[in-house]
């Protein structure tokens, strides 16, 4: 090969380089203004359906409890379970908050929504708003844990009041409710589906939100653990794992500036954040009668983030034709192992 075409040849190989190299080094960064990636053309292909998919009066004569009921996923999945024919009791700290969506969803539904100020993270709070969902509407069929709290913060910089903030809301919270309702519905010998929405990194963890990782976890661990214990008595339990899904409260938390959103986008095959009515169909579903065989499961709804994540070659779809015509005749050029 003359010295003309190796010095070319060595030029495109450092070059192609350069690129990939920029490709497999971006992450989670913007200038401010433009995040580096752009969601993809594909999310045509995928686009959300959240008219609900199960018969309507599929929960008719059934009581929900939803923690975390008032906002975000919480009200999606109250919503929804209204509309079936569930009557609601919501929960959480912010009673006026609670009363402003159970009216709303009770108006647009026109079944009952009741709001029950309930901090997770004290048992004697939960004992009395229990107290108050058997006077309204019974025990109930559906207990769906759905609080949680979450910031994201390098981990050194934790204080212990900080990690003890996120897991008595997340686990110690979800723990406290199950307790509560789950030795009521024993004695009552009552059966109910249990609900946790938790996340994907539960499962791998994940930096920078290390006490909702660990909390998330033992949530998962602990359903898991009683679908073994309690079916006997007539309970289920799943989890949910959402991926990023636009919520005021958890965006406000984790991406405050707003520079990471088209960011995630970009690492989502399916090209598109989730919304609350999807995770709401799968809720109903997973706490409906169709799904009565259906406890311990953990179901990931992420549009396919965790695995293009977890594969270390998976960057390598930002690489273009024409890199990729370079590369081949690269790697036929090689010789030896």
């Amino acid at each position: 090969m003359s010295s003309f075409l190796l010095g070319r040849f060595s030029t495109i190989k450092s070059e192609l380089t350069l690129s990939l190299r920029c490709i497999l080094n971006s992450r989670l960064f913007s200038n401010g203004s433009h995040a580096l990636y752009q969601s993809g053309p594909q999310a045509k292909f995928f686009p959300p359906s959240e008219g609900s998919m199960l018969l309507p009066g599929t929960y008719k004569n059934k009581v929900a409890f939803i923690t975390g009921g008032g906002t975000g996923l919480g009200k999606g999945m109250t919503t929804t379970l209204s509309a079936l024919g569930a009557e609601c009791v919501i929960a959480s700290r912010k009673l006026d908050v609670l009363k402003k969506t159970a009216e709303e969803i009770t108006s647009q539904t026109g079944n009952k929504v009741h709001a029950v100020q309930c901090d997770v993270r004290d048992p004697k709070s939960i004992e009395a708003a229990v107290d108050q969902l058997v006077e309204v509407a019974g025990l109930p069929d559906v207990v769906i844990n759905n609080a949680a709290g979450n910031f994201v913060s390098p981990t050194e910089k934790l204080s212990a009041n900080a990690w003890k903030t996120i897991t008595d809301i997340v686990l110690n919270g979800t723990a406290f409710v199950t307790l509560e309702l789950g030795k009521r519905l024993i004695k009552a010998e009552k059966g109910a589906a249990f609900l946790a929405i938790t996340t994907i990194y539960a499962e791998s963890g994940s930096g920078f939100v290390v006490p909702s990782a660990a909390a998330k976890s033992g949530v998962q661990t602990l359903c898991t653990s009683l679908a073994a214990e309690w079916g006997r008595y007539g309970m289920r339990f799943n989890v949910i794992q959402p991926g990023p899904i636009r919520t005021k409260g958890a965006f406000s938390r984790l991406d405050p500036t707003g520079m990471f959103e088209k960011s995630m986008i970009g690492r989502i095959p399916t090209g598109r954040l989730g919304t609350p009515g999807e995770i709401a169909n799968l809720a109903a579903y997973l706490c409906s009668d169709y799904a009565s065989w259906v406890s311990g499961a953990i179901i990931r709804m992420d549009g396919g983030e965790y695995v293009s994540m977890a594969g270390e070659f998976n960057e390598l779809t930002k690489v273009t034709s024409e890199q990729w015509a370079m590369m081949e005749a690269m790697i036929r050029g090689t010789k030896g192992s």
